[in-house]
């Protein structure tokens, strides 16, 4: 008989279906430049006939990155994505009706992926002064959690976690044997890292992706990092060949090349600061202590400022509502210091 899964088919989701070929997009956390065009046509001149008609092979690749991480291959388990990985983390170690913690607003998915397995999720909300405290997060576990979801630094809001702070997050876990998810999608903006906890501990889960800093978010690549025998579970639910070859070839040469991250960190850094002088110089509020993302109080109307910044000067943000103390605001990804001179002289034409 026929069957669909209920979970599916109450399940809301947005997909994106923009055509954004020809803005300036700032909407969607991304390089809006890119990596340099004289490296990527380095890249692709290696690529060969038979590295487009074989399947991946994961081995070499993961091998560079566990010497870059300083760890061993079976730490890690590479995925189509950081979301690909958190999925299955959630798949393998929650059970249905299982409870999950996690801090909102953040990254989406966490969420999406509970209620399509049928997981109880439990939201620790933000203060009006978008902080959040280590002590909700912790009155809000029990001996029935099963799962805790925190991003350092948490997209969209910023907020990072100290080593202090993590450490009282991590016993508490510990205690009421609680698995540990960290996704550091913006690890390299906000430098701090719990890796070695994941690497060293059981039930402990970091997930990165090479979308942010990497530039490669067409591409899909990310991976999990934790205990061997904990990777051994995230591997079993992997399609086969799930990442490809594209990606790899272009994380390890990122990885490889002398010089490139640090590149990609200077440039981010340039822009970052000259959009936060620039906001400040004009008056505005904002909000973001890491991630390549800020929040920004506008002077007049933030959803008609978005509108008008993809009608009339073809830059695409986001708005976002409810935001504590700053209501609806502007959501805006950071790049090189010359896109966001073009957004700032934008906001500064429109918001008033």
């Amino acid at each position: 008989m026929y069957y669909l899964n209920p979970n599916i088919k109450d399940l809301n989701r947005i997909f994106d279906q923009n055509e954004r070929k020809d803005y300036l997009r700032l909407d969607l956390n991304e390089n809006p430049g890119g990596l340099p065009e004289v490296f990527i046509k380095k890249v692709l001149n290696q690529v060969t006939p038979q590295m487009i008609s074989q399947y991946p092979e994961t081995l070499h690749f993961t091998e560079v990155l566990a010497k870059h991480l300083h760890t061993n291959i079976e730490n890690i388990c590479l995925v189509n994505g950081s979301a690909e990985g958190i999925r299955y983390i959630i798949q393998a170690f929650t059970a249905p009706k299982g409870k999950i913690v996690g801090v909102v607003p953040s990254y989406f998915m966490f969420q999406i992926y509970s209620e399509m397995y049928g997981r109880d999720f439990i939201q620790v909300p933000y203060h009006e002064d978008l902080t959040i405290s280590v002590e909700d997060i912790i009155s809000h576990l029990s001996e029935e959690t099963q799962m805790l979801i925190l991003l350092n630094p948490n997209n969209p809001m910023g907020n990072v976690y100290s080593e202090e702070e993590f450490k009282c997050i991590f016993k508490a876990c510990q205690e009421k044997e609680i698995t540990l998810l960290i996704d550091e999608a913006y690890h390299y903006f906000y430098p701090k890292t719990f890796i070695d906890y994941a690497l060293a501990s059981r039930h402990v889960f970091v997930t990165r992706t090479f979308s942010k800093l990497f530039s490669m978010a067409g591409c899909r690549l990310g991976y999990v990092a934790g205990h061997p025998e904990d990777i051994k579970m995230v591997q079993k639910l992997c399609t086969p060949h799930n990442t490809n070859a594209f990606a790899m070839k272009f994380a390890e040469e990122i990885l490889e090349t002398p010089g490139m991250l640090d590149s990609l960190i200077s440039k981010f850094m340039e822009g970052r600061q000259y959009l936060i002088d620039s906001l400040d110089y004009y008056g505005y509020r904002h909000k973001g202590d890491a991630g390549n993302f800020l929040f920004i109080e506008p002077k007049t109307d933030a959803n008609k400022i978005v509108e008008r910044m993809k009608e009339e000067k073809k830059i695409l943000i986001k708005s976002y509502p409810q935001v504590g103390e700053f209501g609806t605001c502007l959501r805006v990804s950071i790049g090189e210091k010359k896109y966001m001179e073009i957004f700032m002289n934008a906001l500064r034409e429109l918001d008033k």
